[in-house]
This record gives structure tokens, C-alpha cells and sequence, in this order.
């Protein structure tokens, strides 16, 4: 039915907008003079779609969020006091499904008690006078909308105006999605991050040198929760991802940026920017496979005990993945550079290496810093290559080639398995991720406002 009906009402704003454009050009004379009309024919046609399309499906989109608990309320009041009164929430829930897949046809896999199909049936009544009175109102909303927007149509009507204000509001709409979802997403953690701070203190868990919580059916916090380990095995990983990634994606921005020719580039940096692509399960798969059996057979080799799974080995792997964000940043900053700058180095008598190390670096280097920092924060929230190839050993250590563990990890961890979300063992994870988020926002922000600088300064 919500099918049928959003394509008869797309059917209906087609029909708008050729009506508004219509009348719009019938004012407009034998001619079209459209100068004699405030605004453009397009702009009415596109006023009347818009009048007849809004109010339908925001009343469409209305009725079907309330439907759901109308539904609910409907069925509980057909069934007996007595039998709802003896369920928990998720026995009503149970009980809803059951009346609802009677009334619909499908039925149940066992034999339905007298009451449930007494009220599957008055279901079944409820919901096809529901199903046209939803079809009748939204039609002719839809209907009385076109009509009233036709009878404003005239050669003095600001069309333009009230269209450009109408796209205005839905850009504004569309870019508060991901700033709601983001508070959304900070809200959540924080409201759970603080009930898990009811249980251990945050000087014992942003201070603490050991991870070994205690898993428990009683609710309390047993054993250890202390960051540290965690965030240093994240810092250990990052910080061997950005030794790999930054020295090789600078090397191929440069070459890409002053000495490879177009036909070179035109295919070698969309090559690179592949690995991107890549889903980081596959990286956590090779680094298991090739990248950690490699480094312990070359510690076999010097006799150096190195484990196949390590911070180096997830590290390694995750430098190769960063690889296209320094390059392709670095690239695009480098390239930006006013030419100007190097034609004036060369014209003093600077070679084309002098000039990229004392002029074009220099000039580019706030930019170039901005994408390290966003490289650093890709690999501080990296989870799939750690989760295979780290070890995951929550000690404090400053050994590279040993396990280690980082905060990504034992968010998988703690949130896997049969686990109780009112406790601390699973509770901990959103304080940890608050914690991730905290970090990567700072570094975001530092990111973006040494390239804001940087643009402000070359664009």
C-alpha cells in the first residue's frame, strides 16, 4: 500500500508541476514573455509540485511512525485484561507478532488461542479502514494542495523566492543530518560512559596500568580497568603505521607532483588511491598471513625472537593502508603551490631538487601537516587489521614486536558474545569509545585548521 501510494503521489507532483507550468506560461502570453512574470515558468511549475507533494508525504511519513504504536494499542485492547496482565514487554511483543501474522494471512506455526484470533480479526478491520483512510487523506492533501498553490499562481507571485526557500530548508536539512548523528552518537556513549563511571572511578580508569576485567553475573566491577595499556598498545600501532606511511606516501606525492609526467600520473595516483578501496578485513587477513610469518622469519634469521602477531605486524599493515590518504593529500597540496614560487627558485639558479626541499616543501608543509594528522586519526580508529594481526596482550610494554592491544580491539571485545549491557564488563566499551572519539576529534580539528590556514594562504 506505502508503495502505491508514493508512486501515485510522485504521479500527482509530475502532473503539479506541469499544471503551474502551464498556467504560468498562459500568463505569459501568445508570445511566452516570460518578463512580464516575477519569476521564471519553471519556478511555478516547481511551486505548485511543491505545495502538493510536502504536506502528502510529511502526513504519509507521520502516519506510518504512529501507525506502528497504534497497531500495538489497538491489539492489547482485544486481548483479555487478564492475559496481558501476566506478560513482560518482550511476551507483549510476542503476542503482537502472533496477532499480526494471523491477521494478515500468514499465520502462526502452532494453534492460536480464541482470543488471538478474535483479535486478529478485528485486526484485520481496523487496518483496511486504516489503510483507505490513510490512501484518502493523503490524496487529498495532495489534491487540495495543487489547487490552492494553482490559485496563487499569477504574473506578481515571488515563485522564485518561495522555491529557492523551500531548496534552502531541505540543504539545511540534508547537512544537519550528520551534525545530529554525530550528537547522537556523543550523547549515547557519554549517557553510558557515565553509568559505567558509577561503577569504577575515572582516575582508576584513565590513570590505571592494568586491563584484566573480571566478568561476573553479580554487576559489580571485578578486576581492572585501567586505559593505559590500551591506549599506549593504540599509540605503539599508530605510531608504526605513520613511520611507514608518512616517509613513502611523501616520496610518492613528490614524484607525483614535480617529476612523473601527466601520462604517468594520469594512471599511477588513481592506482595507488585503490588501495583505499581496499576493506581493511582484507589488509587484517594479509598482515596474518604474509606480513607476520615474513618479520619472524627474518627475526629466526638474526636471532631475534619476533611474534607473527605483534604491534609491528598490525602497524606494517596498517601503514601500507594510510598510504593513499598522505599521498593523495600531499599530492593535491603540493600541487597548489603557487608556480610562481618555483619559477622564481629556478630563476635564481636552484636546481628542481633544491627548489622542492627549500621552497615547494616550505611553502606547502602547514597543508602537508594537516593530512598527516588526518592519516594519524584513520589509524588511531583502525579496528579489523589489530583485531587479526596485533595479538591482542592488553600489558604495558614498549616492545613493538610483541602482542599488544589497543582500545579498538577491546571495544570488539567487550561488545562480542553473551553479555550483559547493564554491566561494567560491557559498559566499559562505551567509555572507550568516547575516549577514541575525544582524540579523533582533536586531531580532526587540528587537521582542518591548518589546511583552512593553508587554503586561506595559496587558493
Amino acid at each position: 500500500m506505502n508503495l502505491l501510494l508514493v508512486g501515485i503521489l510522485l504521479a500527482l507532483i509530475a502532473i503539479a508541476y506541469q499544471i503551474g507550468l502551464r498556467k504560468s506560461r498562459n500568463l505569459a502570453g501568445d508570445g511566452n514573455n516570460s518578463a512580464i512574470l516575477h519569476s521564471r515558468p519553471g519556478y511555478y511549475g516547481s511551486l505548485v509540485a511543491l505545495w502538493c507533494g510536502i504536506p502528502a508525504f510529511f502526513i504519509l511519513i507521520v502516519w506510518n511512525l504512529v501507525e506502528p504504536s497504534v497497531l500495538q494499542h489497538f491489539i492489547l485492547q482485544n486481548v483479555p485484561a487478564s492475559v496481558v496482565g501476566g506478560l513482560d514487554e518482550a511476551g507483549v511483543d510476542v503476542l503482537v507478532d502472533r496477532v499480526q501474522a494471523i491477521a494478515s494471512g500468514f499465520g502462526v506455526t502452532d494453534i492460536p488461542a480464541a482470543y488471538e484470533v478474535a483479535a486478529a480479526e478485528q485486526l484485520a478491520g481496523f487496518e483496511r479502514i486504516a489503510s483507505f483512510a490513510k490512501f484518502a487523506i493523503v490524496i487529498c492533501v495532495a489534491i487540495l494542495g495543487l489547487i490552492w498553490a494553482r490559485k496563487k499562481v499569477s504574473q506578481q507571485y515571488r515563485a522564485r523566492n518561495q522555491v529557492e526557500k523551500s531548496i534552502n530548508v531541505a540543504l539545511i536539512l540534508c547537512s544537519s543530518v550528520a551534525i545530529l548523528t554525530t550528537v547522537g552518537i556523543v550523547m549515547s556513549m557519554f549517557s553510558e560512559a557515565l553509568r559505567f563511571f558509577q561503577f569504577v572511578s575515572p582516575a582508576s580508569f584513565f590513570f590505571g596500568t592494568e586491563w584484566n576485567p573480571g566478568f561476573s553475573t553479580s554487576g559489580n566491577a571485578e578486576g581492572s580497568y585501567g586505559l593505559l595499556p590500551l591506549l599506549w598498545g593504540t599509540l605503539m600501532v599508530s605510531g608504526i603505521a605513520l613511520l611507514v606511511a608518512v616517509p613513502l606516501g611523501l616520496m610518492i606525492a613528490i614524484y607525483l607532483a614535480e617529476y612523473a609526467s601527466p601520462r604517468f600520473r594520469s594512471w599511477a595516483k588513481p592506482t595507488i588511491e585503490v588501495l583505499a578501496g581496499i576493506p581493511t578485513i582484507v589488509y587484517g587477513v594479509f598482515a596474518i598471513m604474509v606480513i607476520g610469518p615474513f618479520f619472524k622469519s627474518i627475526g629466526d634469521a638474526i636471532g631475534l625472537e619476533v611474534n607473527a602477531t605483534s604491534a609491528l605486524t598490525a602497524g606494517f599493515a596498517m601503514g601500507i593502508m594510510i598510504i593513499p590518504f598522505v599521498s593523495s593529500l600531499s599530492d593535491d597540496i603540493i600541487t597548489q603551490v603557487p608556480r610562481s614560487l618555483r619559477d622564481g627558485s629556478l630563476g635564481l639558479g636552484a636546481t628542481k631538487s633544491e627548489t622542492i626541499r627549500r621552497v615547494v616543501l616550505p611553502a606547502a608543509l602547514p597543508g602537508i601537516t594537516g593530512a598527516f594528522l588526518l592519516a594519524v586519526s584513520r589509524a588511531v580508529g583502525e579496528t579489523m587489521i589489530v583485531v587479526l594481526a596485533a595479538g591482542n596482550s592488553p600489558l604495558l610494554h614498549a616492545n613493538p614486536l610483541e602482542a599488544v592491544s589497543t582500545v579498538t580491539v577491546t571495544i570488539v571485545k567487550q561488545l562480542t558474545g553473551d553479555t550483559d549491557f547493564a554491566s561494567p564488563q560491557a559498559l566499559v566499551a562505551f567509555a572507550l569509545g568516547l575516549t577514541l572519539f575525544v582524540i579523533t576529534l582533536c586531531l580532526n580539528i587540528i587537521a582542518l585548521y591548518i589546511v583552512r590556514k593553508y587554503r586561506e594562504q595559496y587558493e
